[in-house]
């Protein structure tokens, strides 16, 4: 894992417009990033076609563009690049759902540290929704739950980014998962 030092100073020099630390910080962070994405395919289930590599190098165009990386440390740049992914991995089902007429959805596992209690699997549209849902009531709670499903950060890392205590984030985690949990109960028929 790259230090933190590391990864602040190409950040650095990224908004200071070198070109070579672009290359520099997703050579540096390529595994990470990887990482997370493949923890994200883990969770989904068998025959889904995007593998982690892609969602990496599909969330990189994004966040390579200009003034993409104005961030200044490693839990804020995981934080875009957990947005990022979460939209690759939304397109890709939206993509895959268009081609099959709506039919065939891409579903994906949320493992036993981040599933909304009582549920094992979804699909991603479904969850994308719901997400949306949750946005308008809190945009907080739908952003906890991005950073970590699709970021892979913990409450301490999301409390950085998001300016909270550690005890905030851990009340609005457990908030977003029981009204996932209810939300997406009855949409996938998961009971355990």
């Amino acid at each position: 894992m790259p230090s933190p030092g590391d990864v602040t100073q190409l950040l650095a020099r990224v908004r200071a417009k070198d070109e070579s630390a672009s290359s520099a910080l997703f050579a540096l962070l390529y595994e990470e990033l990887r990482a997370l994405a493949a923890a994200a395919m883990q969770r989904g289930a068998a025959g889904h076609t995007l593998q982690p590599t892609a969602i990496v190098h599909e969330a990189w165009i994004k966040l390579a563009a200009p003034d993409a990386l104005i961030v200044h440390d490693r839990e804020h740049f995981l934080a875009l690049a957990a947005r990022a992914m979460r939209q690759v991995l939304v397109d890709h089902a939206r993509g895959r759902a268009r081609e099959k007429r709506g039919g065939d959805r891409e579903r994906v596992t949320l493992d036993g540290a981040v599933a909304p209690t009582g549920l094992s699997e979804l699909d991603v549209l479904a969850l994308e929704e719901a997400l949306e849902r949750l946005a308008n009531y809190s945009e907080l709670k739908a952003r906890v739950v991005e950073l970590r499903f699709y970021g892979g950060l913990t409450l301490e890392e999301i409390g950085h980014v998001l300016d909270l205590s550690t005890r905030t984030v851990d009340r609005e985690w457990r908030f977003a998962r029981a009204w996932l949990a209810e939300a997406l109960g009855g949409e996938t028929g998961a009971d355990a």
